[in-house]
């Protein structure tokens, strides 16, 4: 049995070639009863993502291509239409992979955690299934453990990699404590999408999101349980804010210094921390000059972002050695397992001689014979066809001169000659 993982990610494919090779959710079942039926995998996994589809899975040696060509047909595509955006993984590159991307390393943003939550998720539904064994179940099992280790042992996932995540942070490193607070969010772009996610995550007391069209504002509003509003209920609700963030696409600013003066009188100049996401900027810089606003821009929060990934990519080199020794180990238990159906026939044979001494030795007693001589018969005769065999083949390698035979036994049977 051979483990082997293939697909394509956001380094080797466009967003065009990732759309027709994803699997809907609620198709992944039917997906991975048809590779393991008709596909030639043995075991499988689908892990499905916008930045990823690959599949991990055990299979015969020759079926690798079999795979291919079943992932292939799944999606209607033809093999030269995929071939050059495919990677290939056997092996201990398998599960070297399926390490690196648990632990962040091959994402796009380097050390982001939702991967590790995704592949949970991928195994969950295909061990439910039932189309995951011995091998399948020990790698994710083992690949959790050494995502856990990377994030415990490294600052893989300490610092801030993206502007949104950035912002949200130094608010909470302001405030400490988020849940009484009003967050105002000016746009309903992805960085402002992303903004939110986080600030939900934070348990924010309160989001208020305001775009040019509400209804954009109020479909993001209503992922996080906030409220809409359009740009021009700005000046009347700006001081309900204790915290601003703005992201929008307009060349004008948004946000000027009269509207920031009124709302801080408003608020009897209650401070409010802004952050000016855009490019050009959404707030005009003079708003900042105001006692009372703590004004930030993209360049200020981009310049921690570089150092965070200058971190991230110090702890990525520290997670690679622990991922390297952690391969060498699940290799180790892989190639261990080829011995097991030896060992399982060595020892049911050994019961068989045992058994069949034990039924001799108990009609010995039951004849007369004294215990002295059963166990004295037993023990000579267990001995005896215990080393038959093993003594049968060491004289033919002796005959035959083969070294490495003796050799083994030599290993095997611990002997000091």
């Amino acid at each position: 049995m051979h483990l082997f993982n293939f697909g394509i990610n956001h380094r080797t494919a466009p967003v065009n070639i990732r759309e027709q090779t994803a699997f809907a959710p609620d198709k992944l079942v039917t997906a991975l009863a048809d590779i393991t039926d008709t596909g030639g995998a043995r075991e499988a996994t689908i892990l499905s993502t916008c930045n990823r589809t690959e599949i991990y899975c055990s299979h015969e040696q020759a079926n690798e291509n079999s795979l291919i060509g079943w992932f292939c047909d799944y999606h209607r595509l033809r093999a030269k239409e995929i071939e050059p955006y495919l990677y290939r993984h056997p092996g201990d590159e398998a599960v070297r992979h399926a390490f690196r991307v648990a632990s962040g390393l091959d994402s796009m943003v380097l050390g982001e955690p939702q991967i590790l939550g995704q592949m949970k998720e991928a195994f969950a539904t295909a061990h439910k299934t039932g189309v995951t064994g011995k091998l399948l179940n020990q790698l994710f099992q083992h690949t959790f453990s050494v995502a856990k280790q990377v994030r415990t042992d490294t600052q893989i996932g300490a610092s801030a990699v993206s502007v949104a995540y950035a912002a949200v942070k130094l608010a909470k490193q302001i405030f400490s404590d988020l849940s009484q607070k009003t967050v105002l969010l000016i746009g309903a772009g992805e960085t402002i999408e992303l903004t939110a996610q986080h600030l939900s995550q934070q348990q924010v007391g309160h989001i208020i999101v305001s775009n040019r069209t509400v209804e954009r504002a109020q479909k993001l509003s209503d992922l996080v349980h906030g409220e809409a509003i359009t740009l021009a209920e700005l000046p009347t609700r700006l001081h309900e804010a204790d915290i601003v963030i703005a992201s929008t696409a307009s060349q004008l600013p948004i946000l000027g210094k009269g509207a920031v003066e009124q709302a801080l009188k408003k608020r009897r100049h209650r401070p409010i921390f802004m952050v000016d996401l855009a490019v050009p900027r959404d707030i005009e810089a003079e708003g900042g000059e105001l006692s009372d606003i703590f004004l930030y821009t993209v360049d200020d929060l981009q310049n921690v972002v570089e150092e965070n990934l200058q971190s991230r990519r110090e702890a990525a080199s520290e997670a690679e050695e622990i991922i390297e020794l952690q391969v060498n180990q699940f290799v180790n238990w892989i190639k261990s397992l080829d011995a097991v159906p030896m060992i399982r026939a060595l020892r049911e044979n050994a019961d068989t001689l045992r058994q069949v001494e034990l039924d001799k030795a108990h009609r010995l007693l039951a004849s007369g014979e004294t215990a002295e001589v059963v166990i004295e018969a037993l023990a000579r005769s267990l001995t005896n066809k215990l080393t038959h065999a093993p003594t049968a083949a060491l004289k033919e390698a002796g005959l035959e001169a083969d070294k490495p035979v003796i050799e083994a036994a030599r290993r095997l049977f611990n002997l000091k000659v």
